[in-house]
């Protein structure tokens, strides 16, 4: 019996994971207007009922596509020399990420504040009639003293886009590293053979959230985030390790009906420990790092059953609505928060039912996202500035393995 096909440049299943964890994203920022968690903005009709279900991508969303994009730089590293990767690279992330601190945020600032504002008694809020006056100006000058009792807005901000800002500092990172890391994947060959493939990472990451996350936390500011930065770059190496490393994903294949209800367990687990330990009730300290470890445990369960299924199903799995997603996903990451934040607090204004708004605010983004990236997509100018090639290097990217690292 012919045995599966060795991994190529032809990566499908991490195009269609790439796109289907970005969308899960937009979704999840979505719900985020309608839990009791903090954002930007807050719908009159936020409660905990969606909470359980955010919880189910939560844990391991954004692990996973540090993952496949330390797998896209691999495909990327082995055409190029260093210095024609480090071009590459931040010529394709950086434009991106200048227009959102500049352009793209400050609207989510800007109502971020206008809605800490009307949560004020009036007579406390009668006291900030400048608050808004000039707020471009404020914002870009970090001018703004936007502050309340848990703290002040910084800016100008990336917000969302931390995601690109970290992968810029992991990119330069691994660059000097690059001779090691192809050197690794039978080590860690090693490391996660058969069922180790689940407790080597698991352990890992486990002991990562037991010991870093109490002393930092997780806040998105690359300057003190030092737990995601351990977790993140780790998982980005490790994607780039394995990129092409053929056992591993057979291995996912194999373990994908095992890590799959051992994910759906420790989420229910969870949801659990959330339940019966809201806000204001303090868990048993063992209690808490015994829930760290089933955290990540769900994580990278969960990726394992990704990558597995996706390996397993859509690595062959070519044709137009790939090809276009693969494009199209990240311009519609790049825009879709902020057509959130603002469709979101004019539609609080209406006051529509929840079944008729909620509906409303997944079309609307959907719409703006589609129209950004249309939009872009056929101005010349705007294509780098939007994560796309330019029309030039889009004829010169035949192999689909160039088209996954377009943005990832």
């Amino acid at each position: 019996m012919e045995g599966p096909p060795a991994v190529t440049n032809r990566r499908y299943d991490l195009d269609w994971l790439r796109i289907i964890a970005f969308g899960l994203l937009i979704l999840y920022h979505c719900g985020m207007f309608y839990v009791t968690w903090d954002w930007h903005v807050k719908s009159r009709a936020a409660s905990d009922a969606i909470e359980p279900l955010m919880l189910l991508t939560n844990p391991w969303r954004l692990t996973l596509l540090f993952l496949i994009s330390g797998a896209a730089t691999r495909f990327m590293a082995d055409k190029m020399d260093a210095g024609e990767l480090t071009i590459a690279r931040m010529g394709r992330l950086w434009p991106p990420l200048l227009l959102a601190v500049f352009v793209i945020v400050p609207p989510q600032s800007y109502y971020e504040v206008v809605e800490a504002i009307q949560a004020l008694p009036a007579a406390v809020a009668a006291q900030y009639p400048l608050a808004l006056d000039n707020f471009y100006v404020k914002y870009v000058t970090a001018s703004g003293h936007w502050c309340d009792g848990e703290g002040c807005l910084t800016t100008p901000t990336y917000n969302h886009m931390w995601f690109v800002a970290y992968l810029i500092l992991y990119t330069l990172a691994l660059i000097p590293l690059l001779p090691l890391l192809r050197r690794v994947p039978k080590t860690v060959g090693r490391l996660i053979s058969g069922p180790f493939l689940i407790l080597t990472p698991w352990l890992i990451m486990a002991a990562l959230r037991m010991t870093l996350f109490p002393m930092f936390g997780e806040s998105h500011d690359f300057r003190e985030d030092w737990y995601l930065h351990a977790l993140y770059f780790s998982v980005f190496l490790f994607g780039f390790a394995i990129a092409k490393h053929q056992p591993f994903f057979d291995q996912c294949v194999r373990l994908r009906w095992i890590a799959l209800p051992i994910a759906l367990i420790s989420w229910a687990a969870i949801v659990a420990y959330y339940g019966a330990y809201p806000d204001g009730v303090t868990p048993p300290d063992w209690l808490r790092t015994v829930m760290r470890g089933v955290r990540e445990l769900d994580a990278w369960c969960a990726i394992v059953t990704a990558l597995g299924f996706a390996h397993r199903h859509l690595r062959n799995a070519d044709g137009p609505m790939r090809r276009m997603l693969t494009q199209a996903i990240f311009p519609f990451y790049l825009i879709h928060q902020t057509i959130i934040v603002v469709a979101g607090h004019y539609l609080d204004e209406l006051q529509l039912p929840l079944a008729i708004e909620a509906p409303l605010l997944i079309g609307v983004t959907a719409l703006g996202c589609w129209l950004f990236y249309d939009v872009g997509r056929r101005v010349p100018i705007l294509r780098v500035w939007i994560g796309l090639p330019s029309k030039s290097q889009e004829k010169a990217a035949t192999l689909p393995g160039q088209v996954v690292r377009e943005a990832a």
